[in-house]
């Protein structure tokens, strides 16, 4: 496993909130990040669709890490925007973020959500947000 990735994962080992929905970096290059989850009962809103807060943590994670992935590992997501397209119910869920504009502070990403099947692939969710660098920490006061 390249060191990029396992640095990754590493990172998203200390978040609980990531370690609670069982989420796993299968994929971290340069510019490019990937985040996959198990669709669970428990994770399902009343309709039987995945919630969209469930799609809007992987959506929001999968493009910090892509953001980090080229501006370093103290970066925080400053804003994203999110269609949900179709409703994910079975399988997988699969967000697949890219550096679309990387700058010396922040980095425009964007990013794709898929329902993953034995029959294939559904996009459910597409979004683009900034990441930003977080700044020097100052003294208190």
């Amino acid at each position: 496993m390249d060191e990029l990735l396992q640095m990754g994962r590493t990172a998203l080992a200390a978040q609980p909130f990531s370690r609670l929905l069982g989420a796993e970096l299968i994929a971290f290059r340069p510019g490019e990040a990937e985040l996959a989850l198990t669709i669970r009962p428990d994770l399902l809103q009343q309709h039987g669709f995945v919630h969209g807060g469930v799609i809007g943590y992987l959506t929001d994670n999968a493009l910090t890490f892509a953001g980090g992935s080229v501006l370093g590992p103290a970066v925080v997501t400053s804003e994203y925007k999110i269609n949900y397209l179709k409703p994910a119910r079975e399988g997988r869920l699969v967000a697949r973020a890219t550096v679309v504009a990387p700058g010396a502070r922040q980095a425009v990403c964007r990013c794709d959500v898929w329902m993953v099947t034995e029959e294939g692939e559904t996009l459910c969710a597409t979004a683009q947000g900034t990441i930003a660098l977080l700044s020097e920490p100052r003294p208190r006061k």
